[in-house]
């Protein structure tokens, strides 16, 4: 009985946040709905944007719309309730916020570990989103640098049935994409997703994870788009072949 004047709340993580958003999206063409995100991750990415999506069988986040939610209240407060390690994982974004824009918050970070002033660092992350978001709202230029990391953390976690985590398969990702195209920060930047607790290796062969990303969202025909750190501040879009995503793979791995 959710009418069109009704309010949908995601109280959550990002799966709660996604899934309450694309519900919010088709439910009668799109009813309002309100995020209230409860972890690291849905706090400083998820639930700012209006990305909203589930999984299918055959990949990440394929079914889904852009829904902007009516309000965002992110209560800092709540991340004491989590685990460490689920702190941690959200941790991932973070990161990578900083190695895609902010060379000062990477340096705040590897300075206080995680024990860095939540309420602050996690307003600078979102109003690095905000600004990508107000440039390109349905992610067809500047906006796709956030997903630094991302194209090869989902096929990580699809390689591994979800049992890899999203934050520690991005933070892998992040680790691959530097080691793979000579980022001059790659030391740097494994130092610190390890000094967070992430992983920057996994098991999984570059064949495997090659064939996993020829479903991701971003493919266009037989490219797709690779972000590509350079340095610690400054990443590129780059429009790849999949062979020279298989080279960037192996290189990595």
């Amino acid at each position: 009985q959710v009418t069109r004047s009704d309010c949908i709340l995601a109280l959550g993580g990002g799966v709660v946040g996604d899934l309450a958003g694309f519900a919010a999206a088709t439910y009668l063409r799109g009813v309002r709905y309100i995020q209230i995100p409860t972890t690291v991750l849905a706090a400083v990415d998820s639930s700012v944007g209006g990305k909203t999506a589930i999984d299918l069988p055959a990949g990440k986040n394929l079914a889904g719309a852009f829904w902007q939610p009516s309000l965002v209240l992110c209560d800092t407060d709540t991340l004491s309730s989590l685990p460490v390690e689920i702190f941690a994982d959200g941790c991932a974004e973070v990161i990578k916020y900083a190695v895609l824009y902010d060379p000062e918050l990477f340096a705040l970070l590897e300075k206080d570990g995680l024990c860095f002033d939540r309420e602050t660092i996690i307003a600078r992350c979102i109003d690095w989103k905000r600004r990508a978001v107000e440039l390109d709202e349905f992610d067809t230029g500047e906006r796709m640098k956030l997903n630094l990391g991302h194209t090869i953390g989902h096929a990580i976690e699809k390689c591994s049935n979800f049992s890899i985590s999203h934050g520690q398969a991005v933070a892998i990702g992040m680790a691959i994409a530097a080691r793979g195209t000579d980022c001059i920060d790659t030391k740097r930047i494994e130092r610190l997703l390890t000094q967070f607790a992430l992983p920057i290796h996994c098991s999984y062969h570059a064949e495997d994870l090659l064939q996993k990303a020829r479903s991701d969202k971003k493919r266009s025909a037989d490219t797709i788009n690779l972000i590509i750190p350079k340095m610690i501040g400054h990443c590129e879009i780059v429009s790849s072949t999949f062979d020279e995503l298989r080279s960037i793979l192996e290189a990595g791995i």
